[in-house]
This record gives C-alpha cells, sequence and structure tokens, in this order.
C-alpha cells in the first residue's frame, strides 16, 4: 500500500489552525460569560453533570472538520503497485566426465567426481529462469536430465551419478554432440554448454573439433574444464589379496583440443587443480552468463478526498447539533 498527498504543501495550512488555536486558549478567560449568584451554595448543589463536562466537544470537532478540511484539499491518494517480471532465460547443458580416471584424489580429501558433482550442485542453486539439463559420459554418452526448470529434480538426478554406469573410456566428441542435440530445438536467447574433463578423446564415433563445429553452427557457447594437478595423481585401487591400495597415474588432459573447442564456439578454456579453483571456475562462468531480468512497476492510485470531506462535514454537522441541543449554553 502506497499513501501520498498529490498538493502536500496545502498541509500548511495546518500550521494556521494550530495558531488559532493557540491563540483561543490564550484568550480562554478574557470572552468567558459572567453570571451573578445571590447564594454560592446554589452551586455546590447543583454539582457537575455529563452535559457540563461535555462543554468542549462541540469546538473539538469544528476544529477537526477544519484539520479534516485542510487535508481533503491536499488530495490524499492511495496506491497499490503491481510489478511485471520478464526474463529471457540461458539454456544450459552440464557435461560431467564419470570415467575412472575422475577416482583420482588430487582434489583432497575426496575425488575428483564427488567436488565435481558438489560444486555443479552449487552452481545450479546459484541459477533461476534457466532450464538446466545434464549429460554425463564415459566410454559413451547419455542424457542423464533433459533441460528443466525444475532444479530439485536435477540435483536428485546429480547425486545419483556413480563410477560404472557406463562402460569406461573417454568420449568427449559424443558427449559434446548429445548436449549440442540437447539445445538444437532451444529457442532461448543465449545457449551454453559447460563441459569437464580430466581426460583425452579416446572413444566415440564423433571427434570433439568436429562436435564444436556444430556448436558453433548452432550458436552454442562451450566452455570447457580441465580437472585435476599436472604431473601424477593417487588413484585408488581395489585389490582382491589386499584391499584397497593407492597408486600413482599420469594426468593426461588434453588441452589444447579444449582450448580449441572453447575459442571455437565464443567460450572459455579453465583448469582447475583443486576444488576451491573449480568453485571459482564455475562462479566466473555463473556471472558470465546472466539471465537478463527486466522489472516494470505500475502503481494505480484511488483519491480519498471524500472520505475526508465527508468526515469534515459529519463533524461540522454534529457539532453544530449539539451546540443548539444538548450543549447549548447561555449567552
Amino acid at each position: 500500500m502506497i499513501f501520498k498527498f498529490e498538493h502536500p504543501w496545502y498541509l500548511l495550512a495546518l500550521l494556521l489552525v494550530v495558531a488559532a488555536l493557540a491563540l483561543l486558549w490564550w484568550r480562554r478567560d478574557r470572552n468567558r460569560p459572567v453570571a451573578s449568584y445571590s447564594n454560592l451554595g446554589l452551586l455546590e448543589k447543583g454539582g457537575t453533570t455529563l452535559r457540563s463536562r461535555a462543554w468542549w466537544v462541540p469546538t473539538v470537532l469544528r476544529v477537526l472538520a477544519l484539520v479534516l478540511m485542510v487535508v481533503a484539499i491536499a488530495r490524499p491518494q492511495s496506491g497499490t503497485s503491481s510489478r511485471e517480471i520478464t526474463s529471457e532465460g540461458i539454456d544450459i547443458m552440464l557435461v560431467l566426465d564419470v570415467s575412472g580416471s575422475m577416482k583420482a584424489e588430487d582434489f583432497k580429501p575426496n575425488n575428483r567426481l564427488y567436488v565435481a558433482k558438489q560444486v555443479i550442485r552449487d552452481f545450479v542453486e546459484g541459477r533461476s529462469n534457466d532450464r538446466i539439463g545434464l549429460v554425463v559420459f564415459a566410454a559413451q554418452s547419455f542424457t542423464q536430465c533433459p533441460l528443466t526448470l525444475d532444479y530439485d529434480v536435477l540435483t536428485g538426478f546429480l547425486d545419483d551419478i556413480d563410477f560404472g554406469m557406463i562402460e569406461d573410456g573417454t568420449a568427449v566428441g559424443m558427449a559434446l554432440a548429445n548436449a549440442i542435440n540437447r539445445l538444437r530445438e532451444s529457442e532461448a536467447k543465449s545457449k551454453i554448454v559447460i563441459l569437464l574433463t580430466d581426460g583425452v578423446n579416446n572413444r566415440g564415433e564423433i571427434d570433439p573439433l568436429t562436435a564444436a563445429q556444430m556448436a558453433e553452427a548452432m550458436d552454442i557457447k562451450v566452455y570447457t574444464i580441465g580437472a585435476g594437478k599436472p604431473g601424477n595423481a593417487l588413484y585408488p585401487v581395489e585389490d582382491p589379496v589386499f584391499g584397497k591400495r593407492y597408486v600413482y597415474i599420469p594426468n593426461e588432459i588434453d588441452e589444447a583440443v579444449l582450448q580449441q573447442i572453447a575459442r571455437q564456439t565464443g567460450g572459455l578454456y579453465y583448469r582447475a587443480q583443486s576444488e576451491q579453483m573449480l568453485e571459482r571456475v564455475y562462479e566466473e562462468i555463473s556471472l558470465l552468463e546472466k539471465t537478463e531480468v527486466k522489472i516494470k512497476e505500475y502503481v494505480q492510485y484511488r483519491e480519498l478526498f471524500g472520505y475526508f470531506a465527508i468526515a469534515a462535514l459529519a463533524c461540522v454537522v454534529i457539532g453544530g447539533v449539539l451546540s443548539t441541543t444538548w450543549l447549548r449554553t447561555l449567552p
């Protein structure tokens, strides 16, 4: 609810009302009528009545009527506001590598896949008005979750991701092509793919650079992320005799291809060597790809002049009736 006066400067007239009241109060004893009594005992026997105690009511009503008229002339108005919100959402396909190499624990104390899932969850929860989907890949690729605005469903599918759900391998090109196919019919103003991998393309029928050409042709921007520290990384191995043990495996990321994919499609390439760096990567991408939200606010005002004018008239009438009837005084 919004309240305002169309002509607020008229309220300055209230100062004159205050000045008039002050003057009347100062002169209250000078104009009081005097009556002679032969015996003051008559007054003591009469006592005070409700009528005598309410002598001030007509005066207060007249003053109140004057105040209400001043307020009415200032044109009080009440308004209700409404908003029209329009947004041009972004369609985002998240592509996540779930191959065996993502078990490497160089993002201590957790492996790469665990950290990636947590960071992606934070990324999703930080978005609004965007459709987001999820593609996972190893030797093959499939859509874990189609484009959706239901982020609870999406994060539920994200939680279900684990090793072993796909044959081992790294089909970067197929995964990118799958994500592009999901965005092919999109009418969003902006369409992007965020691809995270820690390996080299070694499976699939589509080359990563061929998939990048497809993305460029469809005006789809691809951000690529290479996950893992340079050099060797600790990799857990389940030994049937000695149980779980660790071996060192080299971290092989085809950075040249990932950089070319990003450059060709207008995106960026990032190298994340720790959990904190990966968090910053997704935060930066989220800032770069902000949804444009337009807000128009409308206010509809309603005149309140009549209410105050009627109230002022009522005060005048009631005060006049009381002064000539129940509260009538002798001259």
